[in-house]
């Protein structure tokens, strides 16, 4: 499942997902600051930072930022757009860190691309490494009952002249989305990979890492968790202080 080590950094996906950018952004951020209530100067971990849309608003709260990705192109445009914060090209399966950071969040279902579960597990330990004790971390994650349940096969669109065909399936448990680009003579083929992975096995991928939870909800929006009505699964968890 490499497909998004060559995705990510291209300027169709900015285009495709742009729109949800900085409202989205701000929306997180202050959904994370209500939730915990951090210090300033308190440091977090940012995996699967992308283009930085998020740090710059921790930032602007206080906290000490430090982005992970690992598309070099979406780094590099992060230590433009956020000069305030560190970045850096890095595999969130791997240890980054050592009980270095307050929070860790990982935004806009950036686990579930990879081959097997071990990998996703690797995830939640490396997280549970960098923390500090006493530390928290959100995972935000879709809804994939739902998502599955509501999925739209198909779908064009158009995005500053250049047009999209996007073809979606559910495939042995993995949500299988087919980019088609049309830009002018131009034509791209993209694919997005992610596990249908349920709040079950996050839930049980957390415990297993040695996280205690706090809290499930509805993504930006603070409301409980409706497995039947919620679009995102959003799990809080802290890490124990002993």
């Amino acid at each position: 499942m490499g497909w998004f080590k060559h995705w990510f950094g291209t300027r169709y996906y900015a285009l495709l997902y742009g729109h949800r950018d900085e409202g989205d952004a701000e929306l997180w951020v202050d959904a994370i600051m209500s939730q915990w209530s951090p210090s300033s100067g308190d440091r977090i971990l940012d995996l699967a930072c992308g283009r930085g849309r998020h740090a710059r608003y921790f930032t602007e709260q206080g906290l000490k930022v430090t982005g992970v990705d690992i598309s070099e192109t979406s780094i590099s445009e992060a230590r433009v757009s956020v000069p305030d914060a560190t970045f850096h090209v890095h595999d969130m399966r791997e240890p980054f860190a050592h009980e270095d950071f307050d929070l860790g969040c990982c935004l806009f279902t950036s686990l579930g691309y990879f081959e097997t579960l071990d990998d996703d597990r690797a995830v939640f330990r490396a997280v549970f490494d960098a923390l500090r004790p006493g530390g928290r971390f959100v995972l935000d994650f879709m809804n994939s009952d739902l998502v599955v349940r509501d999925l739209v096969a198909a779908e064009t669109l158009e995005r500053s002249g250049i047009g999209f065909r996007i073809d979606r399936a559910c495939e042995d448990g993995i949500l299988v989305k087919r980019i088609h680009v049309k830009d002018g003579a131009e034509v791209h083929e993209f694919e997005e990979r992610v596990q249908t992975l349920t709040p079950l096995e996050l839930e049980s991928m957390a415990l297993e890492a040695g996280f205690l939870i706090e809290d499930r909800t509805n993504g930006p929006v603070l409301t409980p968790f409706d497995p039947e009505r919620s679009d995102r699964f959003v799990l809080w968890m802290r890490k124990p202080v002993q």
